[in-house]
């Protein structure tokens, strides 16, 4: 799927009506989809917590922060891409507390080509964040089955008195004569001798 086809869930963090406004201009249903602006860190952190979202948008400053330590704390927790808006004479500031954590930041007056421009690098980190979320999970479903395998090998060992190796092969031929991972073989083997 290319980036020009997929769709992005947005939230928008903001007390200010007309930026909001201007932003769900700027967010066509058929490439963000839901859209949901919440005025404050709070609601924000309700909303996060009742889904995930690709993109976090913040407007800074907010009723009840200046949405620094937010911004962070969702690039930290989440795989969700976050913007910063804040003033010009801010930036700076800002962006030496938060850009090593991982928030883009851009500074108002906003124009729509440099929204359109900090929209496409969020697409573009976001597409980065899945494929290492698609590594973890590989990496984590190949631990679980090693720990599997080795609980029915010490099973083979302890029950069957085999050596290790044995054990090892035992599984493994088994794995392949049946045509089956070695995970289905280690986990028939504890569900018999566990």
């Amino acid at each position: 799927m290319s980036l020009k086809e997929r769709i992005y869930s947005v939230l928008i963090v903001s007390a200010s009506a007309s930026l909001n406004n201007g932003l769900g201009e700027m967010l066509p249903p058929a490439k963000y989809d839901p859209v949901k602006t919440v005025s404050g860190v709070s609601s924000a952190k309700r909303a996060l917590a009742e889904r995930d979202y690709d993109f976090v948008i913040v407007n800074s400053p907010l009723p009840d922060e200046d949405g620094m330590r937010f911004s962070i704390d969702t690039c930290g927790k989440k795989s969700t891409v976050v913007l910063l808006i804040v003033r010009s004479e801010q930036y700076d500031e800002f962006f030496d507390r938060a850009a090593e954590f991982g928030v883009f930041l851009i500074s108002r007056p906003l124009s729509r080509a440099s929204v359109t421009l900090a929209f496409d690098w969020m697409a573009s980190a976001r597409e980065r964040l899945r494929l290492t979320e698609k590594t973890v999970i590989s990496v984590e479903q190949k631990m679980d089955e090693i720990r599997i395998v080795n609980r029915a090998k010490l099973l083979l060992i302890s029950e069957l008195k085999m050596a290790e190796t044995d054990a090892h092969r035992y599984i493994e031929k088994q794995a392949m004569d049946r045509c089956i991972q070695k995970r289905l073989v280690a986990e028939e083997i504890i569900k018999t001798y566990g």
